[in-house]
C-alpha cells in the first residue's frame, strides 16, 4: 500500500521559504513565561530553544533536497526566532538525503534525554529501499533541544531495538510517552510493515530495547501483512496512575473477514496488558464494516477535566449517506472513549459525525481523517479538533466538566483546497494550526480565552502564516500538544 494519501499528488518541487516568520505564531493575549537563562531549558512542551515559548515543526516529506526528489525536510518555526530547515544533509546528521527517503514522514516532540529541553524525533520511513517501489527499512533521526535550538543527534533503526532490519517502514508513526512515570519521555515508534505491524520502544529504563509485535507475547492478536498495526500512534494516561499507555491504530485490520474494518489496541506496557477496541466493542456506536478504517487517526486529551486522558478515534471510511460505495473515502465519524480509574471505558463513549454537528456529511468528506486536542479556550478542559480534508474543513467541539465533549457552540471552519484539515496541531498559548499539505500552507487560528463550553477559536481569525511549494507536502506532519507531553 502507498505510504502517503492517494488524494495528494506525487511531489516534484523543493520546499520554498515560509511566507511569514514564526513570530506570527505568538499570541499577545497570552503572555509568555520568563525566558530561560542561557544554557538551561524551560520544560515547556515543544520548546526546542529554551525561550519558554512552544515551537512548531512542520514536515515536508516530498521536498527535493540536493536534487533528490522526495528526500524530505522539516521546517522548525521557533516561537521568537527565524525558522530553520532540517534535512539529512544538515550538519551533524548521519547519512545523506536520497531520493524517496521521505524524511519527515512522522514527527514527535518530547524530552527524551531528561534535560527539560524539548527534543524532536523525525521519521524517515522510506530510508534504505531494497528496490524501486519497495517499502523502506526506515529509521528515526533524533534532534536534541538546547538554548541554541535543535542539534542533530543519533539516527536509530530496528537494530537499535534488538530487531532485524527489513522493509518494515520503521518510523512511519511516532509519539512521546512517559511509560514508566519517571518524568522523562520515551520514544514510541510505529513499524507497520513488520508482519502485521509492531511498536518499538526506545529509552525505557530498566527494560531492554524492543519491538512489540501485533501477534507476539502478551498482545496475542492474529496478524496479517496488510493490517498496518502501528501506522498510527497516540499516548495518554487513561487510568491516572502517572504512567502513559499507548493507543495503536491498525486502520487496515481485518476482523471477522471484514477487510479494512480497522482496530485500536491500547498497550499498558507496565502491566503488560493489551486491550482491543473496534466498532464491535460493547458501548462503541456503529458496526464494524469493510473499509471503515477505524483507528486511521487518534488523539488524546482530557475532555472532561477529570485528570485522566480520553481517546478520540477517527473512522474516516464510515459511510453515512446513500451514495457510499465500497472502498470510497467515506463520510466519516469519530468515536470518543473516556478514561477512568480502570482505564478507558467504552460504556461512556460518544460518537460524532456531521449529522449531529454543523456541516453536511458527504461520502468523500473523510471526517475524522485527522484529529488533535488541546485547551483552546483556557478553561482547563480540552477541545477536540476534527479534520475533514475531503470537505477542506475542520470541526471544533468544546470540552466541558459536565459530560465531556458537547455539540454546544461547535464550529465548522472551512479553508481553501489542498486537503485543508489533513493535519492538525494545537500549540500551547498560540492556538490551532491547520495544514493543507496539497497546497503547502499552514493556517493559524489563535486561541480565545473564554471559560465554558466554547471551542476557543473563531473562523474569522484564521490567517495563513507559512507557505511552501505544494508538491513538497509541507504540513504532512506537525508537532503540537497532541504529540508532546
Amino acid at each position: 500500500m502507498s505510504e502517503f494519501p492517494e488524494t495528494i499528488p506525487r511531489m516534484r518541487a523543493s520546499l520554498l521559504a515560509s511566507a511569514v516568520l514564526a513570530s506570527a505564531l505568538l499570541l499577545p493575549a497570552s503572555p509568555a513565561l520568563p525566558a530561560s537563562p542561557a544554557g538551561t531549558c524551560s520544560g515547556v512542551p515543544s520548546d526546542f530553544d529554551g525561550d519558554s515559548r512552544a515551537d512548531l515543526a512542520a514536515a515536508a516529506p516530498y521536498a527535493t533536497v540536493g536534487g533528490h526528489a522526495r528526500a524530505g525536510s522539516v521546517t522548525v518555526l521557533y516561537g521568537a526566532h527565524a525558522e530553520k530547515r532540517l534535512t539529512q544533509d544538515s550538519p551533524g546528521v548521519p547519512g545523506e538525503a536520497e531520493t524517496g527517503d521521505a524524511f519527515g514522514s512522522a514527527l514527535a516532540a518530547g524530552d527524551f534525554d531528561g534535560d527539560h529541553c524539548a527534543d524532536l524525533a523525525v521519521g524517515v520511513s522510506e530510508e534504505d529501499r531494497s528496490r524501486p517501489g519497495a517499502d523502506g527499512d526506515g529509521a528515526v533521526q533524533l534532534f536534541h533541544g538546547s538554548a541554541d535550538g535543535l542539534r542533530a543527534g543519533k539516527m536509530i533503526d530496528a537494530g537499535d531495538l534488538g530487531g532485524r532490519r527489513g522493509p518494515d517502514r520503521f518510523g512511519a508513526a511516532l509519539a512521546a510517552a512517559d511509560l514508566d512515570g519517571d518524568g522523562d519521555d520515551e520514544l514510541v515508534i510505529g513499524v507497520p510493515g513488520l508482519g502485521g505491524g509492531g511498536v518499538g520502544l526506545y529509552g525505557l529504563r530498566g527494560r531492554g530495547p524492543r519491538i512489540i509485535g501485533q501477534d507476539g507475547g502478551w498482545v496475542g492478536q492474529s496478524a496479517k501483512e496488510t493490517d498496518q498495526f502501528g501506522a498510527v500512534l497516540a499516548v495518554g494516561d487513561f487510568d491516572g496512575d502517572g504512567r502513559d499507555e499507548i493507543a495503536v491504530g491498525a486502520p487496515a485490520d481485518t476482523i471477522s473477514k471484514r477487510n479494512g474494518q480497522g482496530s485500536v489496541t491500547v498497550l499498558d506496557v507496565h502491566r503488560r496488558r493489551a486491550t482491543l477496541l473496534t466498532q464491535d466493542s460493547p458501548g462503541i456506536a456503529g458496526l464494524g464494516e469493510p473499509w471503515d478504517s477505524f483507528g486511521a487517526a487518534l488523539a488524546t486529551g482530557d475532555f472532561n477535566a477529570d485528570g485522566r486522558d480520553d481517546l478520540a478515534i477517527g473512522v474516516p471510511g464510515e459511510g453515512l449517506t446513500d451514495d457510499q460505495r465500497a472502498m470510497d473515502y467515506g463520510d466519516g465519524t469519530v468515536d470518543v472513549v473516556y478514561g477512568s480509574r480502570a482505564g478507558l471505558r467504552t460504556a461512556t463513549s460518544q460518537a460524532w459525525s456531521q449529522r449531529s454537528l454543523k456541516g453536511e456529511p458527504r461520502y468523500f468528506d473523510r471526517f475524522g481523517a485527522a484529529l488533535a486536542a488541546g485547551d483552546l479556550n483556557g478553561d482547563g478542559d480540552d477541545e477536540l479538533i476534527v479534520g475533514a480534508p475531503g470537505e477542506n474543513a475542520v470541526q471544533v467541539l468544546a470540552g466541558s466538566r459536565s459530560g465531556g465533549l458537547t455539540r454546544r457552540n461547535n464550529v465548522l471552519i472551512t479553508g481553501r483546497g489542498g486537503d485543508f484539515g489533513a493535519a492538525l496541531a494545537t500549540v500551547p498559548d498560540r492556538g490551532l494550526v491547520v495544514a493543507a499539505p496539497g497546497d503547502g500552507r499552514l493556517t493559524l487560528l489563535r486561541g480565545d480565552t473564554r471559560k465554558g463550553a466554547y471551542p476557543g477559536v473563531r473562523p474569522a481569525a484564521a490567517r495563513t502564516f507559512a507557505t511552501a511549494a505544494g508538491d513538497a507536502l509541507f504540513g504532512y506532519a506537525l508537532t503540537g500538544a497532541s504529540s508532546a507531553r
